[in-house]
């Protein structure tokens, strides 16, 4: 059943401003694993916007945006097949355990200009209780 979708779109441009201008912004944003996998991609632009797109898709899928944990609690991973994988941590999982079993499908893509990301998070059962708590949550 569907508990949420999330969807956000960045500029790949903004996204280059702030690796140039913020010396933080990379290890503020993201994990050391992200760190890495970005760096075997040279750390270009459309690569780190895709992930930053995907952790604030992943979020708002959950119904929760960043209130009550960090950035680094989204992390994205990516499957042998190429596949992006969420692997959610401390805060940010146990947000999402108070809905139970859960799956988040994640896409990825980015043109030219903007990078885009589609979350769904997946569970096997709403209940109204655990619905409405998440709802205080935000």
């Amino acid at each position: 059943m569907i508990f949420g979708v999330g969807v956000d779109i960045v500029e790949i441009r903004r996204i280059k401003e702030a690796i140039s201008k913020h010396a933080n912004f990379m290890d503020r944003i993201f994990s050391k694993n992200e760190i890495e996998y970005l760096k075997n991609r040279n750390l270009r632009p459309e690569f780190v916007a895709g992930r930053f797109a995907a952790k604030e898709a992943v979020v708002k899928a959950m119904g929760t945006g960043f209130r009550g944990f960090d950035f680094k609690e989204v992390e994205i991973d990516r499957a042998a097949s190429g596949r992006p994988n969420v692997i959610l941590k401390g805060k940010a999982k146990l947000m999402a355990n108070k809905c139970g079993n859960y799956k988040i499908h994640l896409s990825i893509s980015h043109g030219v200009d903007n990078a885009i990301a589609y979350a769904v998070m997946e569970v096997d059962e709403i209940e109204d209780s655990i619905h409405r708590d998440m709802q205080e949550d935000r």
